[in-house]
């Protein structure tokens, strides 16, 4: 579980944990809460601290979790730039922003998926969610390198499945919506957002609207689904 230092990346994990799975908590941040958080709830889980844009370290990461558990079944791919983002029009985005949005988002992803891919083929079986955007079918403004990386998080899925197909592996993607996380709490921009009238339920998402999500593609409830996108976001872009 990548992004699981805070917000709907804690939620994942917990819920993963609270359905018996045994959770490697990772984020560039601190991941420590986490663990205590499944731990009290009489879970099993380790943190570690990985930059997901460094191809060593996530394969040190990987390695380590195999060590660990002896084997990795699911990969939640969250981590991402977003919280921390200002809106702002394409044309005064610079380079090195978008670069590292697409350094973080897309490529982040891409290391992640190729370093637990071997172990997965082992047993012929794995499962991966790569975690997109909402943003990537409603374009939304001033964000054009966020929805960017997430329309090429949903693009790499596609070919992924495709190319992982004979090794059983699925791969799929979420689209959550804008989601009330800790990270955008108190944060006017997002508190007032006219984002929630836009939506068939009318009200904020929360990160546990997107637990079930997760639970469903790793489980073998969905082994016959592969390269789709789920939009969780309440009804606002159907997809």
């Amino acid at each position: 579980m990548t992004g699981a230092g805070r917000g709907i990346g804690v939620a994942y994990a917990k819920a993963l944990a609270a359905e018996g799975a045994r959770v490697c908590a990772t984020d560039i941040r601190d991941t420590q809460r986490t663990v205590d958080i499944i731990q009290q709830q009489g879970g099993e889980a380790i943190g570690i601290t990985c930059d997901v844009t460094d191809a060593a370290a996530v394969a040190d990461l990987v390695a380590e979790t195999v060590a660990k558990f002896g084997k990795v079944d699911v990969l939640v791919n969250n981590a991402a730039v977003f919280a921390d983002l200002n809106r702002s029009h394409f044309m005064d985005i610079t380079s090195d922003a978008w670069d590292k949005v697409m350094s973080v988002n897309t490529r982040g992803v891409f290391e992640c998926v190729k370093a637990v891919v071997p172990d997965m083929r082992k047993r012929g079986y794995g499962k991966i969610i790569n975690i997109a955007s909402g943003t990537v079918f409603k374009g939304s403004p001033g964000l054009c390198h966020y929805v960017a990386s997430k329309g090429a998080v949903i693009a790499m899925t596609r070919v992924m499945a495709r190319e992982l197909g004979d090794d059983n592996i699925c791969v799929n993607a979420i689209a959550p919506g804008m989601t009330m996380s800790e990270a955008l709490e108190g944060r006017d921009e997002y508190e007032n957002s006219a984002t929630p009238g836009t939506r068939c339920f009318k009200r904020h998402e929360q990160p546990e609207d997107l637990t079930g999500a997760v639970l469903f593609l790793a489980s073998g409830e969905s082994d016959f689904m592969t390269g789709q996108t789920m939009v969780v976001d309440g009804g606002a872009a159907m997809h």
